[in-house]
């Protein structure tokens, strides 16, 4: 499978201000567009079985409507190769009392079981590396055991673990159901619960309902943004599964 499909959307989107947490420093930060402001560039990469909603994590993740979404047709998934969107976010935090932008450059990717060929089109959309690993699971459905921690293990290792988050997607539908997400892992299976407590990013919800994607994400990527200063935004890399020691002591 070759990534044919590299759109790099860039757009700049208004975030939040405030007091922030992320005062790590990589190579990851940059200049954005000759602007003194620093900016902050972080690769995701999305992983999760078919109809698990995880183009719509993208958009949600990138502000916008640009990842394909919909159900599959004859059993066939709309995201058939990887697909790389970005999205950037001016003033999103601040860091040493100066405002920072936030690039998310997010890879979509096909239903598990691994694509063939799949960590060759990672290497080749994310040369630096793989900041955060999103693992999208559906909440109105009930989990099964699926390939998510065999498919990661195999890309990076046993340090996927601490660059992991877990996406519940259709948050909506317990709210219908008059079920409180704060309830709802202790309700899950015990393998969605062993899931939610290997990953180092914890458990981020998503409702699908709200028509508004920049809003709709903001809790991801507040919650993407402390995994990887978690890290020191240190990248994972498919060649050697571990992180590249782009980290600098504060």
């Amino acid at each position: 499978m070759t990534p044919t499909e590299m759109d790099l959307s860039t757009k700049d989107r208004r975030g939040y201000r405030g007091n922030n947490p992320f005062s790590a420093l990589s190579s990851s930060w940059g200049r954005l567009h000759g602007d003194e402001r620093a900016a902050l560039a972080l690769n995701v990469l999305l992983l999760g079985d078919r109809q698990s909603g995880r183009s719509s994590v993208g958009n949600a993740l990138i502000g916008g409507q640009e990842f394909q979404t919909g159900g599959c047709v004859s059993g066939v998934s709309v995201t058939t190769e990887c697909r790389l969107l970005s999205g950037t976010f001016r003033s999103f935090f601040r860091r040493k009392g100066a405002e920072s932008d936030l690039t998310l450059r997010v890879v979509d990717t096909p239903p598990l079981p691994r694509p063939p060929a799949l960590g060759q089109s990672v290497r080749e959309l994310c040369p630096e590396g793989v900041h955060v690993l999103a693992l999208v699971v559906r909440a109105d459905l009930p989990y099964r055991n699926t390939h998510l921690e065999e498919c990661a293990q195999t890309l990076f290792g046993p340090e996927w673990r601490h660059h992991s988050l877990l996406v519940l997607t259709h948050a909506d539908h317990l709210r219908e159901a008059g079920l409180q997400p704060s309830l709802y892992l202790t309700q899950a299976t015990d393998s969605l619960r062993a899931l939610a407590d290997t990953v180092g990013g914890g458990v981020s919800f998503l409702d699908n309902s709200s028509d508004w994607p920049v809003i709709r994400g903001r809790a991801l990527r507040d919650g993407l943004l402390r995994l990887s200063a978690a890290n020191r935004h240190s990248a994972l890399t498919v060649q050697t599964g571990r992180r590249t020691g782009q980290e600098v002591s504060l």
